[in-house]
Parts: structure tokens; sequence; C-alpha cells
């Protein structure tokens, strides 16, 4: 590892990998440190899911969503990636002196209407204020508790099981990159942000026993997630080009900011690994749902390339997705 925190650290490719595996965890103890979206603990007879994160998006307010709705779908999308029933979030603020009063409550109504909309309640927090100058107007902390009433949604993979994604990739980097970058002709791009827990409620309630992985594929995107999972596996995770949904505008602005959308952040989205003869049925169902109108199954697990993941290509060629050191899209949630 380095001897000095870069970007890259914080991008969920490898240099992030490696400071969590070499430093974090050595420090803090492999035991007690769960590397998935929650960690599942026992609380008497009860099973509960808990997750943290820290949100510092800029810009703080951007097309379909604020710093504040970012944070909470966030916490309900770690959650519910696990199976578990969202319940209560707590909110820290770090506040940089002179943030205006106005945008602050914009944030919070946010806020308030992503935890309404979802389903969950705010029920403790924290407030910091900083010197200007000492942070970037505002950063969020988050943290989550669900409760888990039926089984982890982690399951061996096998080849013949198929990915399936809820909708359009590279929705929220691309618009983020786009408004930063003043794109004037991408004003119809807008960020995906959305929970996921009322989705994932309807899948595993009709498909108890067919979801083996869930994950909302965010820093990274989708082919850091695939990377994650065929990681030291027997199997290779292949997705076919021709049934990726990417909408036209952002393949334009990818394709002239040279961003990979496999690669960009999705902040309502989830991707599952599923059997192969059930994929037909949970896309189906996932169309009938307004999160998941655009589902589509993406690729399938097989014995090509153990260890890696691979895109079939529109030509007929395969291109391997490797793991990127640092995230194209940094400070993206």
């Amino acid at each position: 590892m380095a001897d000095r925190i870069l970007a890259g650290h914080g991008s969920g490719g490898k240099l992030m990998n490696e400071m969590i595996g070499g430093l974090i965890r050595r420090v803090l103890g492999p035991e007690s440190v769960q590397l998935d979206d929650s960690a599942v603990l026992s609380v008497g007879a009860a099973r509960i899911a808990f997750t943290t994160d820290t949100f510092t998006i800029t810009p703080i307010e951007f097309p379909g969503g604020t710093i504040g709705s970012l944070a909470v779908n966030g916490t309900v999308n770690d959650l519910a990636m696990m199976g578990a029933r969202p319940l209560y979030l707590s909110c820290a603020l770090i506040l940089e002196e002179g943030l205006e009063t106005a945008v602050l409550e914009r944030i919070l109504v946010s806020m308030r209407g992503a935890a309404d909309y979802a389903g969950v309640s705010i029920v403790t927090g924290d407030t910091k204020v900083v010197e200007r100058g000492k942070a970037d107007k505002i950063f969020i902390n988050t943290a989550g508790i669900g409760i888990l009433e039926g089984a982890v949604q982690r399951r061996p993979i096998v080849p013949g099981d198929a990915v399936v994604i809820s909708g359009f990739i590279g929705d929220h980097g691309i618009a983020i990159m786009a408004l930063r970058n003043d794109l004037s002709f991408s004003r119809g791009l807008a960020s995906d942000c959305a929970p996921m827990n009322r989705l994932v409620d309807r899948v595993l309630a009709s498909f108890p026993e067919s979801v083996k992985f869930m994950r909302d594929p965010t820093r990274g995107g989708v082919a850091s997630v695939l990377n994650e999972i065929v990681k030291g596996m027997d199997f290779g995770i292949g997705l076919n080009e021709k049934c990726l949904p990417v909408r036209d505008e952002v393949k334009g602005v990818s394709g002239m900011l040279g961003i990979d959308p496999l690669y960009a952040a999705n902040e309502g989205k989830v991707l599952m690994v599923v059997r192969g003869e059930e994929a037909g049925g949970i896309v189906d169902l996932m169309r009938s749902h307004p999160e998941g109108r655009d589902a589509a199954v993406i690729g399938t697990v097989s014995d090509t390339y153990p260890g890696r993941a691979y895109l079939e290509t529109l030509t007929g060629g395969r291109r391997i997705l490797p793991l990127l050191i640092e995230e194209q899209l940094p400070r993206i949630c």
C-alpha cells in the first residue's frame, strides 16, 4: 500500500480493496469487519443487518436528487441487498461554515421525502460545523438497521446462472459528470437515485430460492461488482453487449468523456445473479414494478475465463473487464 492516502483509495477499485484488506482489516480485525453491503448480526433471537456509509458527492444538488436523498437511498439499498427489511437510519451532518440555510433545508427535505418513500425512519443523528474551507459545503454519514426475516441472499453461484439488472446502467455517474463538465446537450440526463427495497421484496417473495447474489452497483459500476463475484472462483461471468440497457444519452456523454458505462456508478439499480431457468420470470416481475420497468438479463455464469468478467461484444469478440486501479469518477456518491 502507498505511504499516503490517494483519491483512488476511496474508489471501489484495486487501491481501495488493498487498503481494506491490507490495513483496515489487519488493524480492526478480520473477524469483525464483514466485507459485504451490510454486517449480519444476531441480537437475541433476532437477526439484523447493519450498515454505514458516508456521502461526499459534488455537486450536492443534481438532476434526480441531492446528497440527502442519495444518503438515504444508498443506505436503504445496502440493507436490501442482504435481503433485509430496512427500518431505521441515522443522519450525521458535517457542515461547512457559510453553507446557505436554504440549501441545507432543501437537502433535509429531500432526505425526509426519500425516507418516507422507502418506508424508513431517521431516528438519531449528529451535527458538526467546520471552518470555511475545511469541508466542501456538506458531508453526510448515515447508518442503517434492517431486520432479516429470511435467508441472507448469498447462495453458491454455478455455471448456467444468469445476471439480471433492474434497468438502465450508468445514469447516475454519467449525469453527474455531464453536470460537472457543463455539457448543455445532456440536460435530459438525471441520476437514477432510488430505493430498491420494495422491488427486492417483490422478487424475493415470488422467487425465494432463486436469487443467489444481489448488489447495488454504485462506485465502480457493474463491471466492478462482477469482478468482486468472480475473484478466486472457478467460473467467469460474461455479459452480452447487445443486451446491456444503456441510454443513448449516456452512450453519447460517456463516449465524449472517455468513460465506459459499465464502470459508471448507479444509485437506483440492483444487480442479481439468479438461477438461469428463473431469469425470464424474474425480469418479467421486475418490469411490473416502477423501479424495475427496464430490467434485462445481461449475462451468464460460465466456465469460460474462470475468475474473470468479460464482455461478448457486438462484433463477436470478447473483451476482459478488469477491476480498475481507481475510479473514473471521483466523489460520485
